[in-house]
């Protein structure tokens, strides 16, 4: 136990070392707040250890030397006087607090000898200064008046929103840069295969919020709306619609098998019972041979639709890529009936026979399910294919 005991001892001896040479390797590397926040850690753990001393040394001097750091880097920044520097000075300035309020609590804990200051006025002010930055940058992007420059103008007032989320007028910004930012894209479906298209395969395949697409960017219509410029357009062509007959085929097969059909006694030439060695009679399985003949019928009827989808940039009439929209959908259903001995049918002709005929889909029908795995395909086609990147 006593062994145990030192062991324990010297691991926390050892892990104390440790950290103190951490803590010297950061502050030589001048990986300031990382001596801050290992020495916090330290010290709050155990305000009174073997190695206190030296953390709270390393934190003075890493707290002394990397305020002094930020200072000089917030005054060079104000001396530049270049607008875009806003957005550093703010947040060197929210370094500045955070880090207070990290080593804060400590000091009711160790005697440090840090100095404490007052940045509320100075964040106030830097962020006001970041926020008028953020809006007038997102201003000058919107006048632009291109669909990437309000994206860009978007992404301005986004950080607006996160950091003063109340500026005046800022929810009606973002919401005109992300309309102008927006591609519209006129969807049309065109039948040219002289079938008819069930009404509620159309709306399917129109009905782009089952696709899942989650594009900020992009956002699709079936029907022309007053005052929105469509930028691209998708044609959903279904250029053939074919269909087979119904067709019903049999084929007969013959079965045989030899199967054992109970027992009978072996009889020695006079007829009588023969007896093994410990006087029982002897018995042997009987074979007989059994026959069946099994008919299976296949119903079969399919649907073959070709087409593709085009996609277009209306802004100059061009078409910006084709891509086949075609697919094949086959009903089947097969049966088994049969005619003699069950026992001579096979594990298969068993299965088959437990089905039995089925109505043959209508060709609306037909074309419903094709239409499911042409939605699929129209999907993958969305998903992969950007107008802008």
């Amino acid at each position: 136990m006593r062994a145990i005991i030192t062991l324990l001892f010297m691991a926390l001896l050892l892990n104390g070392c440790n950290s103190v040479k951490r803590n010297q390797k950061f502050l030589a590397q001048g990986d300031y707040d990382q001596v801050i926040e290992l020495a916090v850690k330290k010290l709050s753990k155990d305000p009174y250890g073997k190695n206190s001393d030296a953390h709270i040394s390393f934190l003075e001097e890493a707290f002394m030397q990397v305020v002094q750091e930020d200072k000089r880097r917030i005054q060079f920044l104000q001396q530049e006087n270049i607008p875009s520097n806003t957005r550093e000075i703010y947040y060197l300035y929210c370094d500045l607090g955070k880090r207070q309020e990290l080593i804060r609590p400590l000091t009711s804990l160790v005697n440090l000898n840090v100095k404490m200051e007052d940045y509320s006025q100075e964040i106030i002010s830097s962020k006001n200064n970041f926020a008028d930055y953020l809006f007038a940058e997102g201003n000058k992007y919107l006048n632009r008046n291109s669909v990437l420059d309000a994206r860009e103008a978007y992404e301005y007032f986004s950080d607006l929103k996160n950091i003063q989320a109340n500026y005046l007028g800022l929810d009606d910004k973002l919401n005109e840069a992300h309309f102008k930012g927006t591609d519209f894209v006129f969807v049309e479906l065109n039948n040219q295969s002289g079938q008819i298209i069930p009404f509620r395969l159309e709306q399917e395949l129109l009905d782009f919020n089952t696709y899942g697409l989650d594009d900020f960017w992009t956002e699709y219509h079936n029907r022309r709306e007053n005052g929105i410029h469509y930028n691209f357009g998708i044609d959903l062509n279904f250029k053939d619609i074919l269909i087979s007959p119904e067709r019903i085929s049999e084929k007969e097969f013959q079965r045989k098998k030899v199967i054992k059909d109970g027992w009978e006694y072996v009889l020695d030439r006079y007829g009588n019972v023969m007896k093994d060695s410990l006087g029982n009679d002897i018995k042997i399985d009987k074979f007989i041979t059994v026959t069946a003949a099994v008919t299976y019928t296949e119903q079969t009827k399919a649907v073959q639709v070709n087409g593709d989808a085009v996609y277009l940039d209306l802004d100059i009439n061009r078409v910006i890529n084709r891509h086949p929209l075609g697919t094949e959908f086959i009903f089947e259903n097969i049966f088994a009936r049969y005619r003699g001995d069950e026992r001579a049918l096979t594990e298969e002709d068993l299965e088959f026979s437990r089905n039995d005929f089925f109505p043959f889909p209508s060709n609306q029908q037909m074309v419903l399910d094709a239409g499911t795995e042409i939605k699929e395909r129209l999907k993958e086609i969305l998903r992969n294919n950007r107008f802008r990147y």
